[in-house]
């Protein structure tokens, strides 16, 4: 084991006071969990929020959640010491923990999400297993980086299978959609983003001149606008983000034996807009699939895609905080200002 001074840690954990108004995190200092033989130390550098961290601080995760746990699955930062048995990881590499940490390989049949079953990454030290890291490109800085093992796997799980030439629908200009949609451009697939801001969809062109967009607030019958965007076939595949109130809409708009990857849930869980889920999946012959992030080898896949084309992530991230910033930046997205990627820098 590599020799380290350091056995303390700040961290962010939840409040659990879901209070409109009162603080949602409380930093505090721990004693970090002893080192495991096939683990490693890791000082973070940087920290990616996604919307699912500020819908968890203010209670609104679907899911149960352990009480007063850490925020937030995306992080990138530095081994400074590894376990005895550390076998594929050494001092010094750029890592990143995987967000289902029972999913090595797409096979398992459990699950466990950071920041839900367990503890998260909002801290300035981590203690992880080596199964459940992933070597991160080095061409990256630390910002850039920490987007990836959630919003950038989600993101490329949601689009597999894809071909050039096709079409995909992605909603709003979330992290995972920026990341979808920089994924679907490299890919040479026709892009179609709704948002309910005309002012995020005429950034959107500006860095993608070649998207179309629409405005679902404009126009509430946006499936139908996309079925006329593609002559009345239907997009190939959707990065369906809202949940409910808009699946229906989204298989409606895909082409009949078409994809919707199913990654968020942003308009709630009321049933009332399901009604016709079954019928229309039937008729459409749509492949519905949930997504959760993915696997393993699925980051690994989506390293080793970026480091070979050298993609640059700057462009996806909104804003930059300081880590002691981290109450303003969950409230920040949990109004949903931002246009990609919010990021606590420590």
């Amino acid at each position: 084991m590599s020799s380290t001074a350091i056995t303390q840690r700040r961290v962010f954990r939840r409040t659990d006071d879901f209070t409109p108004g009162t603080p949602k995190l409380k930093l505090l200092q721990e004693a970090l969990p002893q080192l495991g033989p096939t683990q490693v130390l890791i000082k973070v550098h940087a920290v990616a929020l996604n919307y699912r961290d500020a819908n968890i601080a203010n209670g609104g995760n679907p899911w149960p959640v352990i009480p007063n746990g850490i925020l937030c699955n995306d992080a990138a930062g530095e081994v400074i010491a590894v376990g005895e048995k550390v076998a594929a990881l050494a001092v010094g590499n750029r890592v990143g923990p995987i967000t289902d940490t029972e999913n090595i390989s797409g096979r398992e049949t459990e699950r466990s999400w950071l920041a839900a079953n367990e503890d998260g990454v909002m801290a300035d030290h981590l203690v992880f297993d080596e199964a459940v890291l992933c070597n991160l490109p080095d061409y990256l800085d630390w910002e850039e980086a920490s987007v990836i093992p959630c919003a950038g796997v989600t993101a490329w799980s949601a689009l597999k299978g894809m071909s050039i030439g096709q079409t995909v629908l992605i909603q709003g200009t979330g992290g995972v959609s920026v990341f979808a949609l920089k994924l679907a451009s490299a890919a040479g697939l026709r892009t179609i983003l709704t948002s309910s801001s005309d002012a995020k969809l005429q950034q959107m062109r500006e860095m993608y001149p070649s998207i179309l967009t629409v405005n679902y607030s404009k126009i509430p019958d946006w499936d139908i606008e996309v079925m006329k965007l593609t002559g009345g076939v239907g997009v190939d595949i959707v990065v369906e983000n809202g949940g409910a109130s808009s699946l229906v809409k989204s298989l409606k708009c895909t082409r009949r034996g078409g994809v919707v990857s199913q990654v968020g849930y942003l308009s709630g869980q009321d049933p009332s807009h399901l009604r016709e889920l079954i019928p229309t999946i039937i008729d459409r012959r749509i492949n519905l699939r949930g997504i959760n992030a993915g696997s393993k080898h699925d980051m690994e896949d989506l390293c080793a895609a970026l480091t070979a084309a050298r993609t640059p992530l700057k462009d996806l991230i909104d804003r930059t905080f300081a880590f002691e910033e981290a109450e303003e930046a969950v409230e920040y997205i949990w109004q949903g200002k931002q246009i990609g990627k919010i990021v606590l820098c420590l």
